[in-house]
């Protein structure tokens, strides 16, 4: 067993009280790698990761938040932080102003609609836009496409390359995809993550998730299992979210919709998922089918913009403006 500092400074994982150094293996295993990422996870999370007690993680949680100093920033120190956002373009002028400039880094944006609405499309396209240098839109990053639906078409892929005058092979080696299989597994693929970015020194800058509510709604049927259903994706929710925050990185997902049968007026279809994947999502597009082709992109939510429309169409060449 490793020696704990005889100053008693906290430094590392090892440093923590209680945690040894099989039980730090194991943190660091689970994604639990530095002090941060102890402090800021739940104490149960802890005892599951490292196999330890409750009273165990608590003190070790608890000696990392000390270890931080975390407390309250002034608005002028979350407005610095604020600062380092990037933003990646959909590749149509319009939809971009609609969402304040492209899809964000450190938010979650869901995109929800029927089939054929553009959905896939978008996150296809914003896969390839952002590779590119920030000049043109990108942030010179790679994409990390976790695919529940088999949606992800290289082939698309290539279309879209071409017609930004990118090599399409090299494009594709950007993008790291994942065929998910179950809703346990969709959240593994995630967690996954941190270790293409630490361990294999990955710029992953855009996680896509499509699409996120899929399996789920296939293992939880009936009003019985809502609930283990509902705690179980705040869960994976939160984890993207603190992908987002750790790696300064956007995080995209697609979502289906329902029928809603008591809705005379109006659009009777609504986004699955219920309260929690509205309140966890920042932004939020519901996207449709207009004339002639076009898709009409409809924000429902953001937290500095007001709702709006634009109008964008899904060519050979991938997204444009109409």
């Amino acid at each position: 067993m490793a020696k704990k500092k005889e100053d008693g400074k906290i430094e590392t994982i090892e440093d923590l009280p209680g945690i040894g150094e099989k039980t730090a293996e194991k943190l660091k295993e689970a994604g639990y790698d530095n002090l941060m990422s102890i402090a800021v996870a739940p104490i149960s999370e802890i005892c599951d990761a490292a196999d330890i007690t409750e009273t165990t993680a608590g003190k070790a949680v608890n000696a990392a938040r000390n270890a931080l100093s975390m407390s309250f920033k002034s608005g002028e120190e979350v407005l610095k932080q604020k600062e380092e956002i990037s933003k990646i373009t959909t590749g149509s002028t319009t939809f971009n102003d609609l969402i304040g400039g492209g899809i964000e880094t450190q938010s979650i944006f869901e995109a929800f609609g029927e089939f054929g609405s553009g959905k896939t499309q978008l996150g296809l396209q914003l896969a390839v836009n952002v590779q590119l240098p920030e000049e043109q839109g990108g942030i010179g990053g790679v994409a990390v496409f976790i695919d529940t639906e088999n949606t992800f078409r290289p082939e698309r892929i290539k279309q879209m390359a071409d017609n930004l005058g990118l090599d399409p092979q090299e494009v594709l080696r950007k993008i790291f995809v994942a065929r998910a299989y179950s809703s346990d597994h969709q959240m593994l693929l995630v967690e996954k993550v941190d270790e293409l970015i630490k361990k294999e020194k990955l710029p992953v800058k855009l996680i896509i998730v499509d699409s996120l509510m899929a399996l789920f709604r296939a293992e939880f049927t009936g009003r019985g299992t809502l609930a283990n259903r509902q705690q179980k994706l705040n869960r994976h929710l939160h984890v993207l979210q603190r992908l987002a925050d750790k790696h300064n990185l956007a995080v995209y997902v697609t979502n289906q919709v329902q029928a809603r049968p008591d809705i005379f007026f109006g659009n009777p279809t609504d986004s699955v998922g219920g309260h929690i994947l509205k309140h966890a999502s920042q932004f939020r597009v519901y996207l449709r089918k207009g004339k002639a082709g076009k898709r009409i992109a409809r924000l429902v939510d953001s937290p500095y913009l007001p709702e709006g429309e634009a109008v964008f169409n899904v060519t050979n060449k991938g997204l444009e403006d109409a």
